[in-house]
């Protein structure tokens, strides 16, 4: 995970993933490299894995607020394209009727 290329760094990250998914749970080295690259670099999909596949109560007080606030993001998304395809249904329906 420190190797210069950004590809093969890439690849490194993507096996952390994977180890999240197989194992439920991640080395406190693993962790540490995880924070450091940071969400939206070379570390967003093996951070997303480690939110979905390890359990809350196994992550690090870090990775539990980020797991936090993607909950309540999420939820909030999922609500606000709910009431507009309700919207949308709702317009389309009252179209049909004139």
């Amino acid at each position: 995970m420190q190797l210069p290329d950004q590809e093969q760094r890439g690849y490194a990250f993507t096996a952390a993933g994977h180890a999240a998914r197989l194992h439920e749970r991640l080395t406190p080295q693993l962790y540490a490299v995880l924070r450091v690259e940071g969400a939206g670099g070379g570390a967003e999909h093996a951070i997303r894995d480690v939110l979905t596949y390890v359990p809350f109560r196994r992550l690090p007080s870090w990775l539990k607020w980020r797991w936090v606030l993607a909950t309540v993001r999420d939820k909030v998304q999922g609500w606000w394209l709910r009431a507009a395809d309700a919207g949308g249904d709702a317009w389309r329906a009252l179209r049909r009727r004139k």
